[in-house]
């Protein structure tokens, strides 16, 4: 690799995209002394509050796009929704890494899923559905249980549809009517897990092992890194095949693999995501390189760092909009105190239910005890805070000693 192909620190990297992965990309870009420009059709957005400028348009204005990628170095995706079209548009000026094509594969079911035929990697049945015939005889093929997603755009979730029975698919149609559709096969697996991997411009590859992850209502509630208590053949096969697709791909930058452990020991990836990844999160704070600057070293050609843990175990916990419900809002002192649970929040103005708002690592020496941490902290947020006296009434706090 040619100095040339190096993107040295004091240059500007663009994030097209602008939530909290996008956040923690520019934190540890600023670390390494680069400047950061963030494109997005928001404003005040997660990036947008760390980052040196934050531009704000539609990814269809591919001439805003272009020029966005005019003013920056590299350009790099915090999410794989930004249109193709706006990835080749940004390309047109700068290095995009991953490419395009990467994101244009990854944000497709249909299409990913035609990439890991044509690649002989393991995955659920599945069958394309354009109508409620083919839905009939789609389950017909593959059984049920069986999920039934939107072909691209979804996550976290939204977008798809569990079935259990052909007498719901008149009503489950209905609500998924008109969009690109794919029917899968629903695994009975034993665990879920990621393998985050990196590569760089010259193709050397970095991972960070198995990560075991537990779901609720479709959104990622908690990841354990130890690294997880799997045979050593396994986790060795799961790296390899998380190297394989991105040397498949050509991908740059970080990509995750998600992974279903089937009952019978055997892995079949389940999606791929080409971007730092919610399961890597713990690395901030309990590895010596983290994903994010991880990502930054490959995406302008500097040497990978190590990812080795500095503690024994991490434990990840999304803290989503939920948490808010209370009168006050969460607890933070609670978590704030513990010595070894770190608080990370995102910026965002508005808690929904199901938001993403934040999250809280805990370290500890085994993958169990920093795993009851982090579920412990989160759920001693919603301890309400009692009511400062300046909340009393005048005549209740003059009262107050």
């Amino acid at each position: 690799m040619s100095k040339e192909a190096i993107i040295y620190p004091g240059s500007t990297i663009g994030i097209l995209g602008s939530g909290q992965l996008g956040r923690m990309l520019a934190i540890a870009a600023r670390r390494l002394g680069y400047r950061v420009h963030t494109y997005s059709p928001e404003s005040d957005t997660p990036t947008g509050q760390v980052a040196d400028k934050e531009i704000v348009g539609s990814y269809d204005d591919l001439d805003a796009v272009r020029a966005f990628a005019s003013g920056v170095s590299v350009v790099t995706f915090e999410f794989e929704n930004v249109p193709f079209a706006a990835a080749q548009a940004a390309a047109e000026r700068a290095p995009v890494r991953p490419g395009g094509m990467v994101l244009h594969t990854t944000q497709d079911r249909l299409r990913e899923r035609g990439f890991l035929v044509q690649a002989g990697l393991p995955h659920a049945p599945f069958v394309p559905v354009n109508s409620l015939e083919e839905l009939k005889s789609g389950l017909e093929k593959i059984g049920s249980p069986a999920i039934l997603k939107t072909s691209g755009f979804g996550y976290d979730g939204k977008g798809q549809w569990r079935i259990d029975a052909t007498s719901e698919l008149d009503d489950i149609w209905k609500s998924a009517e008109g969009q690109p559709l794919i029917l899968e096969s629903r695994i009975d697996f034993e665990h879920e897990l990621s393998v985050i991997g990196v590569r760089g411009v010259d193709g050397q590859f970095s991972h960070y092992g198995p990560i075991l992850n537990m779901h609720k209502s479709g959104i990622l509630d908690i990841s354990v890194a130890s690294p997880v208590n799997l045979p050593t053949s396994l986790q060795t096969e799961a790296v390899e095949m998380a190297r394989f697709v991105m040397e498949s791909l050509d991908a740059v930058g970080v990509l995750c693999v998600e992974m279903f452990l089937n009952q019978d020991e055997t892995l079949i990836i389940n999606e791929l995501a080409p971007r730092t990844h919610n399961s890597g999160h713990y690395s901030i704070d309990a590895c010596i390189t983290d994903q994010f600057e991880q990502h930054l070293r490959a995406v302008c050609g500097l040497p990978l760092g190590s990812t080795e843990m500095i503690w024994p175990a991490a434990a990840m916990a999304n803290l989503l909009g939920d948490l808010w419900s209370a009168r006050s809002g969460p607890n933070w002192l609670t978590c704030l105190k513990a010595p070894t649970v770190k608080l990370h929040l995102y910026g965002k103005t508005e808690a929904r239910i199901g938001r993403k708002m934040g999250h809280i690592t805990a370290l500890s020496d085994t993958p169990e005890e920093a795993e009851r941490i982090a579920r412990s902290m989160r759920a001693s947020l919603l301890i309400d805070i009692p009511p400062s006296p300046e909340e009393l009434e005048p005549e209740i706090r003059l009262m107050t000693p």
